[in-house]
């Protein structure tokens, strides 16, 4: 992979709450692997800087690239530096990354997309929002902003795309952070739910224990919404399989408890019975539409696709763990597997289930990773891993952990796939420390 020169433009500057922004626009090949003189698209960056540091201290500092989670998630918006973004302006530049087809950068919707034609042309250029194609974006980049082997951090599928960096260009990378995103390098996206689901039964086990009445509150939810129609406040009716969708709050230590909170008051007398309240109805809208992240649902298997269709394999997976089908008698809680029915119940996805299939059965993803590249790996790499994510597995996180040369881990059982939101300085400060302990 060769990176090209991409015109670059600074469109507006701030400072505010201790720092200064600076809004970058790239302008990117569509298609870095199919030659030169193809369609552009536009990727957008904020720069953050402390404003601690001067202007003329700044512009010396070396630049730090921020990998987000997702697929689908637009870079983080800071109102304030804290947390890990605040030991980062330490030392470094920030760059927030609007990963290509999020947030300022050329966004994908069920809007945007039929601008590029039937549903078979709408696939084909998803293709191009992969991992590799991200890494091709921030090499383009580091070029364009004119800077040495950077620092990159990846929360994630942000520590996805580090490693696929890490496999195609590490010759642009000084130093690695990840965390909660060491994925797989080999097996099939089925491999991966399998052990999904095990986490996910585990932690639904674990929750139910701290909260027992609520063992009761999602029985009696389900069994509600089975004979009984509640509408969400976009008109759409809440079945039993949207609402196991809120399970979203299990994969983290600062959000579980939220989740006894949104059941504690799910329902309200009325002169017709008992009914799911507007208050719970409206809460439970935010978790269930894909709509602010479309390409989260349309891209999410494709990021285990290493040369097979991936064929809907959360959905295939789950007939294996009966205790998570809507039907059960009291089922459990779901976390980030993404289903065939989402395109047909979240009206954001509805029109771009055709677009769906044909993902779900393309069988000629290339490869996200190089093991043999890895297994030579220079560049210092440390990685956060929780002993008890929910998204990301532990044993297949430390199976690449140690398929990575130099690879270091800490691994924590304090935290959830949200450490760093619970304390990101803490962890930033240790995994910089770690890279900066060793060199090559």
């Amino acid at each position: 992979m060769s990176a090209v020169t991409v015109p670059h433009t600074v469109k507006a500057r701030h400072e505010y709450r201790g720092m200064r922004t600076a809004e970058h626009y790239f302008d990117v090949p569509l298609d870095h692997f199919g030659g030169a003189g193809g369609e552009t698209i536009t990727v957008f960056a904020r720069e953050y800087v402390s404003a601690e540091h001067s202007e003329r201290e700044a512009a010396e500092l070396p630049w730090l690239l921020y990998l987000q989670g997702g697929p689908g998630g637009r870079g983080n918006r800071f109102a304030t530096l804290g947390g890990w973004s605040k030991a980062a302006a330490k030392d470094f530049r920030i760059l927030m990354l609007d990963q290509r087809g999020t947030g300022l950068s050329s966004g994908i919707d069920r809007n945007t997309l039929p601008l590029r034609g039937i549903d078979a042309d709408q696939a084909a250029y998803l293709t191009h929002f992969r991992a590799d194609s991200i890494v091709a974006d921030a090499e383009a980049i580091r070029h364009a902003l004119g800077s040495a082997p950077w620092t990159i951090y990846g929360q994630s599928y942000g520590g996805f795309c580090a490693l696929s960096y890490l496999s195609f260009v590490p010759e642009g990378l000084r130093e690695v952070l990840i965390t909660g995103g060491l994925a797989a390098l080999k097996g099939t996206a089925d491999r991966v739910y399998q052990a999904t689901f095990n986490r996910v039964a585990a932690r639904n086990a674990k929750y139910f224990n701290w909260y027992p009445e609520d063992r009761a509150a999602v029985t009696r939810v389900a069994g509600h919404l089975r004979s009984t129609e509640e509408l969400l406040p976009d008109g759409e009716r809440l079945t039993v399989e949207r609402f196991q969708m809120v399970g979203s709050f299990l994969g983290g230590n600062t959000r579980v408890d939220a989740l006894h909170h949104l059941l504690e008051d799910a329902f309200v007398s009325t002169p017709g019975g008992d009914r799911l309240s507007d208050a719970f109805l409206e809460q439970v809208a935010g978790l269930v539409s894909r709509a602010g992240n479309p390409l989260y649902a349309l891209m999410h298997e494709s990021i285990y696709g290493q040369g097979e269709a991936t064929d809907w394999a959360a959905w295939r997976v789950l007939q294996d763990f009966p205790e998570f089908s809507p039907d059960a008698p009291e089922p459990l809680l779901t976390g980030e597997m993404v289903y065939p029915w989402y395109f047909e119940q979240d009206p954001a996805l509805r029109p771009l289930r055709n677009v769906a299939q044909l993902l779900a059965e393309k069988s000629d993803w290339a490869p996200l990773y190089d093991p043999d590249r890895l297994a030579l790996n220079s560049v210092p790499v440390a990685a956060a891993v929780y002993s008890d994510d929910i998204y990301v597995d532990r044993e297949l996180s430390l199976e690449t952990a140690a398929a990575v040369r130099g690879l270091q881990v800490w691994e924590s059982a304090d935290f959830h796939h949200d450490g760093i939101a619970d304390d990101g300085e803490g962890i930033f400060a240790r995994l910089l420390g770690m890279t900066r302990s060793v060199r090559y």
